[in-house]
């Protein structure tokens, strides 16, 4: 039996979720989550295979939640379900350690495929994402300025853009302000922008944030 945990801000789609996961003979949903916060509550239970977890959530939304989770339980596969298309974050989060990238667009019996898949310690990825990634071997100049980021920059970066002080993010990641600071510099470098409003135009017209 594949235990499952589904994470996302929105009663309803974790409701529907369950149902049809229940309808499957060898996956039993043991945990429900709002966001990455309570997702890391779940972990603690222990009583998790594979987590299926959104990516816009309100405070500790799904790319700090990746993180959390992956460094706490490395082996643990987690399987982003997202509203976001697959060029905005697929290939960012597969390097920073998600099983899979699936857009909520996507069949529910492919959401279970990916599931059984990650379960067995395997990667799943969709025409897609193999589509962006084959892209990115062909012509590795070619990549947005975003997928240049480190995990931490990337991290970085989105709280700046939805508009935190550099004072909030250093509490949030537990991190000094002087820290965050450097982080925000290679940033801006990086991306060749000069103001935090930079980052916010550029997050929303590459539909990075809603």
């Amino acid at each position: 039996m594949i235990r499952v945990a589904i994470v996302d801000d929105h009663a309803i789609v974790r409701a529907g979720l369950k149902q049809f996961l229940a309808e499957q003979p060898d996956l039993q949903v043991t945990g429900e989550a709002a966001n990455g916060r309570e997702a890391l509550e779940l972990l603690r239970k222990g009583e998790v295979d594979v987590m299926l977890m959104d990516l816009s959530m309100p405070g500790h939304g799904g790319v700090d939640a990746l993180q959390a989770i992956k460094a706490r339980a490395p082996e643990l596969p987690v399987l982003i379900l997202s509203g976001f298309p697959e060029q905005h974050y697929a290939t960012t989060l597969l390097r920073q350690g998600a099983a899979g990238y699936l857009n909520k667009e996507c069949e529910p019996e492919e959401i279970v495929k990916a599931i059984r898949t990650v379960a067995r310690g395997r990667r799943y990825i969709t025409p897609a994402v193999a589509e962006l990634l084959a892209d990115q071997l062909d012509g590795g100049g070619d990549k947005a300025p975003h997928e240049l980021l480190s995990e931490r920059e990337f991290q970085v970066f989105l709280r700046l853009a939805q508009g935190e002080t550099i004072g909030h993010i250093a509490d949030h990641m537990a991190l000094s302000v002087k820290t965050v600071s450097t982080y925000r510099t290679r940033v801006m470098e990086k991306m060749n922008l000069s103001s935090n409003s930079d980052l916010t135009y550029y997050a929303l017209k590459h539909g990075l944030i809603q």
